[in-house]
């Protein structure tokens, strides 16, 4: 049977400073999948969104070391990483290129005949993002990805109490934007 490895977060962020191959193995395993989901939900496109956690990845490995706990979570830092990078990219000229050439029948038909609402369809995304980040990770976590909020206390590491008071603020938050 093999053995499962859990760190600490102070053991991971030591080892990872060390350049622990095993270590930054754990954190991919760990992290990507929420790191490309908030990456997907700023790009849209699921080729440049793994194309850029690539990316993230290699920052991280590389800025380790200007990883500060005193300012927040490892996740917390990591996740900001990623959301730059993730604007970056659509603000590159590169993507917007093709954003601009991408071909008309990409889409036309994927929803052709399609009678099921679909919430990108009727904007909710987009008013997500109107939301302060915090606000959003947790409608993205909770109502996207279908994480428990329990889930998400453990996973960003913050309280449940702290998961269910933000939510509810975010659903008031978003419920005004999508009043106007």
């Amino acid at each position: 049977m093999e053995q499962v490895i859990q760190y600490s977060e102070s053991e991971l962020i030591l080892l990872l400073s060390q350049r622990n191959e095993a270590a930054f193995s754990y954190l991919y395993d760990h992290y990507s999948g929420a790191l490309y989901t908030s990456i997907l939900t700023i790009v849209g496109d699921q080729e440049a969104a793994a194309d850029t956690l690539q990316e993230v990845f290699i920052k991280i490995f590389r800025q380790i070391d200007s990883y500060d706990s005193v300012k927040g979570r490892l996740y917390t830092w990591m996740l900001n990483i990623a959301r730059n990078a993730a604007i970056d990219t659509t603000r590159s000229k590169g993507f917007q290129k093709t954003k601009q050439n991408q071909e008309l029948s990409e889409n036309v038909y994927d929803f052709a005949g399609s009678a099921e609402i679909k919430s990108d369809d009727i904007g909710l995304r987009k008013a997500v993002h109107g939301l302060r980040p915090e606000w959003r990770v947790l409608i993205e976590l909770a109502y996207f990805e279908g994480y428990t909020q329990d889930e998400i206390s453990k996973m960003l590491d913050i309280p449940l109490g702290t998961v269910k008071t933000r939510l509810r603020a975010a659903l008031k938050e978003l419920h005004k934007l999508i009043k106007e």
